[in-house]
């Protein structure tokens, strides 16, 4: 963003501004060290630290966090072969620097020191350097200072914006009397030659002489601050630019920083009151006095300060005119994203407004994304049809009262015709400013936001306001579905190669020289089967052990799941407690202390190293990705991709037993439907997942019972699927059905001389159901050709918890979208014991449940007699 574009102020606009800003000011959750006029950093400032990370007062060098002194110790540390963290528990603070601030003179308290050590004023100091010589030895410091009158001071420095002390008569501080000598005494200032002998011992005033004294105090009013590095001095600053720049330090501190020097702020400050500048939206980053007064951070500081008042200084009306929109007046802040969205490539105005308008209420509802992916579409949206209107329509498109159907069904044919071609768009660009390709998902984008803008705004009588034809909103047809292929699993060789130690050890070592956790968090995902932004967001205090087993907890933010727990395996657990270590030494080094409770609770496991000494920033997904892409390109197997690992873990859970239910619970999907996309099984994988869903028999005290969880009326196909248990149910085969009972799966003989359907122990399969159609038909033929109604009635009681549990296996088979598959099944071929249903069998007491929940749905929606 450029400063120039920025709107100017006037008087009246300044005066607002500054009104606004003073009220910020003066709220209570503002940092009062950061009101004054001279802005004072007290020493170890998390933010704009000053002094030497070793304990010293002295100031750092350059750009570093140590002085001179110990950077040089700290150097041949390293060579050593030493640790930071060692050195600087080990280190010995120096005295203080010079430099830092004024030290008033232990005698003389209106006078400053100058000396750093002896702490004396110009006239103690020279008196001491007397006495020392003549006493020599017997020269007694202490005595000698306890003897000592104090001397009146000089005033306070005429220079209009110092707050020092007069170092002489003249009435300048130390350091603007150092100035005043090399800028060629402008006004030419003296005092009388040996003023110290013929009036500072007589205690009379001391005369300046002046050649030209107007001169003089020109100077005084316009020379710029002392350079200290603990402070910026803001004084003779006008008030909004002053205002200004302390929000600006202020703004700082609450938003992922780097490190910001007091050096080039003081300079900017410097810079602005040299020319009489109002504001700092009146300095312009390209300006090369600019760059040569405050240097390329003094600019970027002054950019980053104008950035973070833009959105203070415009409404959202104004940003509307100037066709952007900006998240931060809706309170909003979208992942990885800045706050501008610009949309001045949407030529036409008042599709641009439709877009405004439906970015500003999307920002305002309850539920808006977090990302930017909905933003991008719908502005996709607008620069594709914007483009094509400036073709192909009449006045470009700047009239809608001209657009007609017929201009939309070409935007659809012309947006078709290059999904198909593989060409490139007409309005979006991609990352680089490149054409953007339009493809199959491109295309289904366009059309969804494209006919939910248009249909919006036909809904909300904007498009009557427009003139907009509803003939030409209408024709913007449905999206369609495009189809979407789920990721496949590893495969064996890929997953090999993966986990093979010697490319892991390649991963961290080529990929991730500075040790930053990139194979921790490949494990980690590998492992758990967690998304790779969970992982990489985890914090610090994510592991513990419950009940003497480690657990990870984590938030699930896509699902709005938040500190959820998952048991992990003792290795990783172990892996992550070394990573722990780790941050917390990377901690230390930067801090040179350990954190407190409220600190270590907001730090993040794998922290960023850019803008980040707190540690509460975790590495980015980018960072990530790069490192891993960039490491499967090298083992030559082929693209792939981190979230493949979720999708192998998911197909390896249900292989293993787990239900889908239990797959969507563990890998935190929103619904069964998103977890079924995980799931990559084979016909005869899904066989033995359903071998273990079965129904108790007609022997039960419950006929129809499901064998898992408590069955819900009516059953859908994601209830009855929850259903399945695990495949650590041992069973036999038995007539119509299997034998649960152990002693017989053992191989044991059937104490009840395999009287199965009256046993407790069997249970009924999806296999089976045409077997026990057959005998429900048998006994029903016997009942009807009874001699006399109570023959009748006796075989109906009879066979009554056979039909019951028949009744519920139906159910439950519908459920599972299996029963017409059951009902096609003839158990005398022999291919069909390699059906799905052979192998799904259900309790008899949740299957009489189910009918008896069925026959009362059925017969109220059918609207027969009972």
């Amino acid at each position: 963003m450029s400063l120039t574009l920025l709107p100017q102020p006037e008087a009246r606009e300044g005066r607002d501004r500054l009104e606004i800003l003073t009220a910020l000011i003066s709220a209570p959750s503002f940092d009062p060290l950061f009101r004054p006029d001279i802005v004072k950093i007290p020493a170890g400032h998390p933010v704009y630290r000053w002094n030497c990370l070793a304990g010293c007062e002295r100031t750092v060098m350059g750009h570093g966090d140590l002085c001179g002194a110990h950077q040089d110790l700290w150097r041949q540390h390293r060579a050593a072969g030493g640790t930071r963290a060692a050195f600087l528990q080990a280190a010995q603070p120096f005295g203080p620097g010079e430099g830092v601030e004024e030290q008033p003179c232990r005698i003389c308290p209106n006078r400053p020191s100058c000396h750093l050590t002896l702490r004396l004023c110009h006239h103690h100091q020279f008196r001491w350097y007397n006495y020392r010589p003549r006493h020599g030895d017997a020269a007694d410091f202490d005595q000698w200072l306890a003897r000592q009158k104090p001397s009146p001071g000089y005033g306070c420095c005429l220079v209009h914006v110092c707050p020092e002390k007069a170092f002489s008569p003249l009435g300048l501080c130390s350091r603007h009397d150092a100035r005043y000598q090399r800028e060629g005494r402008p006004g030419g200032a003296a005092l009388p030659s040996q003023w110290g002998n013929r009036y500072g011992r007589t205690g009379r005033a001391v005369p300046v002489e002046y050649a030209d004294e107007p001169a003089f105090r020109r100077w005084c009013a316009t020379a710029a601050a002392v350079q200290r590095p603990d402070q910026v001095n803001l004084r003779g600053l006008p008030p909004l630019l002053r205002a200004e720049i302390q929000w600006g330090m202020c703004w700082h501190t609450r938003r992922q920083h780097g490190k910001w020097e007091l050096a080039p702020i003081q300079r900017i400050a410097d810079y602005s009151r040299a020319r009489g500048l109002r504001s700092i939206t009146d300095l312009d980053p390209d300006d090369p006095g600019l760059r040569t007064a405050a240097g390329r951070e003094g600019a970027r500081i002054a950019s980053s300060i104008t950035g973070g008042l833009h959105p203070l200084y415009v409404t959202p009306e104004e940003t509307r005119e100037a066709s952007y929109i900006l998240t931060e007046h809706f309170g909003r802040k979208l992942n990885n994203r800045p706050s501008r969205i610009d949309l001045s490539g949407i030529s036409q105005r008042w599709l641009r407004d439709l877009v405004w308008d439906d970015f500003a209420d999307v920002l305002r509802s309850p539920s808006c994304p977090r990302s930017g992916s909905t933003f991008d579409h719908t502005r996709r949206a607008g620069l594709e049809l914007s483009a094509f209107l400036e073709l192909a329509a009449p006045s470009g498109g700047h009239d809608p009262g001209m657009l007609t159907a017929e201009h939309m069904h070409k935007f659809v044919a012309d947006q078709r015709h290059r999904e198909l071609d593989g060409l490139t768009s007409l309005g979006a660009r991609g990352v680089h400013g490149r054409p953007s390709i339009v493809t199959a998902n491109t295309r289904q984008a366009v059309f969804t936001r494209t006919r939910r803008l248009l249909r919006g705004a036909l809904e909300s009588g904007e498009a009557n306001r427009l003139g907009l034809d509803r003939g030409f909103i209408t024709a913007m047809p449905a999206p369609g579905r495009v189809v979407q292929r789920a990721r496949a699993p590893f495969t064996d060789e890929v997953a090999r190669a993966l986990a093979d130690e010697a490319n892991l050890q390649a991963l961290s070592r080529d990929h991730d020289p500075l040790d930053r956790g990139l194979r921790d968090a490949w494990e980690t995902i590998i492992v758990t089967g967690r998304r790779c932004g969970e992982v990489l967001q985890l914090r610090l205090d994510c592991l513990g052990r419950y009940g003497g087993l480690p657990m990870l907890w984590h938030d699930q933010t896509k699902v709005g799941n938040y500190d959820a727990a998952i048991r992990i395996p003792e290795r990783t657990y172990q892996m992550l407690q070394g990573r722990q270590r780790k941050t917390l030494a990377v901690f230390q080094e930067r801090n040179n202390r350990p954190p407190t409770p409220e600190e270590r609770a907001a730090m993040a496991l794998f922290p960023t190293i850019f803008r980040n000494r707190d540690c509460r920033v975790a590495l980015s997904y980018k960072w990530f990705h790069k490192g891993f892409k960039d490491w499967i390109d090298g083992l030559d197997i082929g693209r792939q991709v981190p979230h493949q690992a979720r999708h192998s873990l998911a197909t390896g859970l249900l292989r293993a037993g787990a239900t889908l239910t239990h797959v969507r619970r563990y890998l935190g999907h929103i619904s069964e439907k998103m977890a079924e996309r995980y799931i990559h099984l084979s016909q005869s994988d899904l066989e033995d997942v359903l071998q273990q869903v079965w129904v108790a028999g007609p022997g039960t005290t419950n006929p129809g019972e499901l064998l898992a969880d408590e069955a819900a009326i009516p059953l859908t196909r994601e209830q009855a699927q929850a259903l399945a248990i695990d495949l650590s149910r041992r069973s036999t085969p038995a007539e119509g059905g299997f034998c649960t009972f152990r002693p017989v799966v053992d191989g044991g003989a059937c104490p009840w001389n395999l009287n199965c359907h009256s046993c407790d122990k069997f249970v009924l399969s999806g296999a089976d159901l045409l077997y026990w159609r057959r005998k429900r038909e048998q006994w029903r033929q016997l009942a009807e050709g009874a001699p006399d109604d109570a023959t009748a009635d006796y075989l109906h009681a009879y066979f009554e918890p056979t039909a019951t549990a028949i009744d519920g296996l139906e159910k439950a088979l519908a459920g599972l979208g299996l029963l017409d598959q059951a009902l096609a099944l003839d158990l005398r071929k022999p291919q069909d014991y390699f059906q799905r249903v052979w192998s799904t069998a259900f309790r008899a007491t949740d299957l009489a449940a189910a009918a008896d929940g069925e026959d009362d749905t059925t017969t109220e929606d059918s609207g027969e007699a009972p």
